[in-house]
C-alpha cells in the first residue's frame, strides 16, 4: 500500500495540470485558443482561411468538419476543428 501513496498524492496534481486554460502561463505550446478564431466564423473555408486559423488559435493541427461529418470524440488540445456548411461557409471554430 505505502508504493502506491507516491502516484496517489501526484492525482491533485495531475487534475489542476489538465484545467488549464490557453492563458495559463504553465499551458503547453501547440495549445488551440478558439477564443482567437472567432473572427472567421462567416468566412469561406478555404486552405487560406484554415491557415490563418491555425496561426491564429496556437494549434499544431487542423480539422475541418463538413456538413453531417461524424468525428471521434477524443480530445486534443493542439488541434483546432473548423465547422462549415454547404455554402463552404465557416460555421464554427472549437479546440479539441
Amino acid at each position: 500500500m505505502s508504493k502506491l501513496y507516491p502516484l496517489a498524492a501526484l492525482a491533485p496534481a495531475a487534475a489542476l495540470a489538465a484545467c488549464a486554460t490557453p492563458g495559463d502561463p504553465g499551458s503547453a505550446p501547440g495549445t488551440c485558443d478558439a477564443d482567437a478564431a472567432s473572427g472567421f466564423v462567416g468566412q469561406k473555408a478555404t486552405g487560406r482561411v484554415g491557415t490563418q486559423i491555425v496561426e491564429a488559435t496556437g494549434a499544431r493541427e487542423l480539422r475541418w468538419g463538413p456538413p453531417g461529418a461524424a468525428f471521434t470524440m477524443d480530445f486534443r488540445p493542439d488541434r483546432v476543428n473548423v465547422m462549415y456548411d454547404e455554402a463552404m461557409t465557416i460555421t464554427d471554430v472549437t479546440c479539441g
